[in-house]
Parts: structure tokens; C-alpha cells; sequence
């Protein structure tokens, strides 16, 4: 099953619609801990990467060389539901004591003492904005960043990058027998052992394989309450 939303997908996991799902850490902190319809199992590897972190990027001929320096400007996010485009970076901006405000359009007024910023809502957009200079800065992913071409990221300078989180992670619905998430645990973990396997996760946007959350599932849960909890905000 497709879901378009957070709340539809807890919604299908409390009614034993859905027994597991896959999704960034920020949609997964949602459903798991704010909804309370899920619980973790296993961390998923997508395109050779078990963890990234969210780079805050600006032009190199920008004059910009410091985060401070954002103040009174615009910031371009990648979309609203995206962990390191958006969520990530903006707690981390709000943790170093920056006041963030949603502007109406790239070019909008902002106020001399916050960051101003607008969803790209998509990653061509966003590069876009970016090498046009219609905003200040951008915050993309670091997998996002390697794929760049060596012209593109010579004309990026690197102001901040955030903490490390899981690049996926697998959930099952919160009452799910213990011995069936289990086996699916089993049968997921196996599967980069053999070819069919391979294929498979091929097929499924780019998976390399799954393994064990590091640490288990209390620390990987507590991690991600620390990441994302943000009370008043």
C-alpha cells in the first residue's frame, strides 16, 4: 500500500491494515512516537548508505561564510516532509539559536533578526534556486552532495552539517506478535544474500540490504525522540 499521509499510515497500522512500513527517521519518529502505531526493527541501507546528515550549502561567491551571516536572508528547504531537506537542518538552525519564519516567495522581505525560508519541493528545484542565487542558501542531503558534478559542488561552500541519522528504518504496527516481526526481521536481513534477494532489493528504490539497529531498538528510539523533540517550537 501507497499512504499520502502520517497520520493515514497510523491510522492503517492501528487498524492491522499495514504490519510494517519503511521511511526516513522524521516520518518514523511521527508515526512511532507521536501517533504511538509503531515500533521499530530493523535499519535499512538505501543506495549503499546505512546513515547521512543534512548539509546547510550557499553559493561560494555568495560572500557568506558563516550562519549568522543568513540572517535577514532566505533559506531553500527541499519539501515539507523531507528529513534532511527539511526537518533536520531546521532543528538544527533553531538549536544553535536562530529564529526561522516561512517566506511567500524567494524574493520576500525578511526580518533583519530571523531566516527566512520556502519549500523547493523537488531537488532540481532547489539546485536551481541555488546556482540562480534566489536564495541564500540550500540544505540538501551529503548523498545528495556526492552526486553533484565536480563543476556544481566547486560552486558550493559548506556552512554546517547536522548530526548522523539512519538514511531508512523498517517499523511494525505496535501490536504485531513478537514472533512474526521476528521472522520478518529474518527475512529481510537475508535477502542481499542471494541473487533473486539482490534483485529485489534492487528493484525496491535502490535497497542494499537491512541489519540490526544500532544500539537496538530503545537507543534507536530515544535517538530519534532527541533528534526531533522539539517542545514550543
Amino acid at each position: 500500500m501507497i499512504v499520502s499521509t502520517l497520520p493515514e499510515l497510523a491510522k492503517l497500522l492501528e487498524q492491522r491494515k499495514i504490519d510494517f512500513y519503511f521511511e526516513s527517521p522524521y516520518p518514523t519518529y511521527i508515526v512511532n512516537q507521536v501517533h504511538g502505531a509503531g515500533t521499530l526493527l530493523l535499519r535499512r541501507w538505501k543506495s549503499g548508505m546505512a546513515e547521512y546528515r543534512s548539509l546547510i550549502a550557499t553559493g561560494k561567491d555568495s560572500g557568506i561564510n558563516r550562519l549568522d551571516q543568513l540572517r535577514g536572508k532566505i533559506i531553500g528547504f527541499k519539501d515539507p516532509e523531507s528529513t534532511s531537506g527539511y526537518f533536520l537542518p531546521k532543528l538544527f538552525l533553531q538549536r544553535n539559536g536562530f529564529k526561522l519564519a516561512q517566506a511567500s516567495a524567494p524574493g520576500a522581505q525578511v526580518g533583519a533578526a530571523e531566516i527566512g525560508y520556502v519549500f523547493a519541493n523537488g531537488l532540481d528545484r532547489l539546485y536551481e534556486m541555488i546556482f540562480a542565487k534566489q536564495v541564500a542558501a540550500v540544505t540538501i542531503s551529503d548523498d545528495d552532495f556526492a552526486t553533484l558534478d565536480d563543476k556544481k559542488k566547486s560552486q558550493l561552500n559548506i556552512l554546517a552539517q547536522t548530526e548522523l541519522l539512519p538514511r531508512h528504518l523498517v517499523s511494525v504496527r505496535k501490536d504485531l506478535v513478537a514472533q512474526e516481526a521476528e521472522r520478518l526481521a529474518q527475512l529481510l536481513q537475508a535477502m542481499h544474500e542471494d541473487g533473486d534477494g539482490r534483485r529485489i532489493l534492487q528493484n525496491a528504490d535502490n535497497t542494499t540490504k537491512f541489519d540490526p539497529l544500532p544500539g537496538g531498538e530503545e537507543a534507536m528510539r530515544r535517538r530519534l525522540l532527541e533528534t526531533f523533540y522539539a517542545p514550543a517550537r
